[in-house]
């Protein structure tokens, strides 16, 4: 009788266990399938807001952040299309690690800490760099062949990790950089050419005389150039306008899309704002900060 009660009681347990299991796995899928719904929630929102949510830089209002969506894929880590589920998947945890409300979309907080963490690795404190310590670029590295040779100077580090990063994306056959005989870009190639490097505080003032209703973020008080290790590198369109309409064209360049890639690896990073404008800050700098 025991033995029979014993029986019982475990097949009583199989059932109840399996029903158990099997009610879990139903609630899971439920779980997922509400989960997968939000994210295509997010994803028709993150659709609207590229284009029309509404914030501020300094006191410049903005609208979208449709300009940016490579630097947020590389961010966020994703690949997806920026009005995807994958896309607001990536945003979510991106919400998730910063400890912001996480919903997948991309609204003002959440691009708030992104242009945060983008600003946090540029150059900090700006100073002004040595004359030792620049070096006088050749003129065909530059935009503009015809630029004073006083304008040709960068910082000596700078400008060895920028001929690395050049000499690299010469090899990367999908960009069809033109060279010359010296596997250097060619007098007729323009991308991936400096525009402008270290600029002293009297040639900054002097550019402000010359535009006065150029605004402060415009023409800086305290420019990056000034440390030598900030390059403004030609990477499609005007070359240093930051009309929508311009940068809109800018950032759709394969040699931008390239930069934001791999300009890391060279130890350079980006101003979100200016698609040609990167520092170079490389890890014994940070350390050292």
């Amino acid at each position: 009788m025991n033995k029979f009660r014993f029986f019982i009681i475990l097949l009583f347990l199989a059932f109840a266990t399996g029903g158990f299991i099997l009610f879990n796995n139903d609630r899971n899928v439920v779980q997922s399938k509400k989960i997968n719904l939000n994210f295509e929630k997010a994803a028709l929102q993150n659709s609207s807001l590229q284009y029309s949510l509404r914030w501020t830089l300094g006191r410049k209002p903005q609208r979208g952040w449709y300009l940016y969506v490579s630097l947020l894929q590389k961010t966020l880590k994703t690949e997806a299309d920026a009005k995807s589920a994958e896309f607001a998947k990536a945003v979510y945890r991106w919400q998730v690690g910063r400890r912001l409300k996480a919903s997948g979309v991309l609204n003002q907080k959440t691009l708030y800490s992104l242009i945060k963490y983008w600003q946090s690795k540029r150059i900090r404190p700006i100073y002004l760099a040595k004359e030792n310590q620049l070096l006088t670029a050749h003129i065909s590295n530059f935009y503009d062949p015809t630029r004073d040779v006083e304008l040709l100077k960068v910082e000596k580090e700078t400008f060895k990790a920028y001929k690395k990063m050049v000499a690299a994306a010469i090899a990367d056959e999908d960009l069809n950089l033109k060279v010359d005989k010296d596997s250097n870009l060619s007098a007729e190639e323009q991308f991936f050419k400096l525009i402008s490097t270290y600029r002293s505080p009297a040639y900054q003032a002097g550019l402000r005389k010359k535009e006065p209703n150029a605004s402060r973020a415009q023409i800086a008080f305290k420019s990056p150039h000034f440390t030598g290790r900030a390059l403004d590198i030609y990477v499609g369109g005007e070359p240093v306008t930051t009309k929508d309409f311009n940068r809109a064209i800018q950032v759709k360049t394969p040699a931008y899309k390239w930069l934001v890639k791999n300009a890391d690896k060279f130890g350079f990073y980006p101003y979100f704002y200016e698609p040609w404008h990167w520092e170079y800050v490389p890890k014994s700098m940070k350390k050292a900060e």
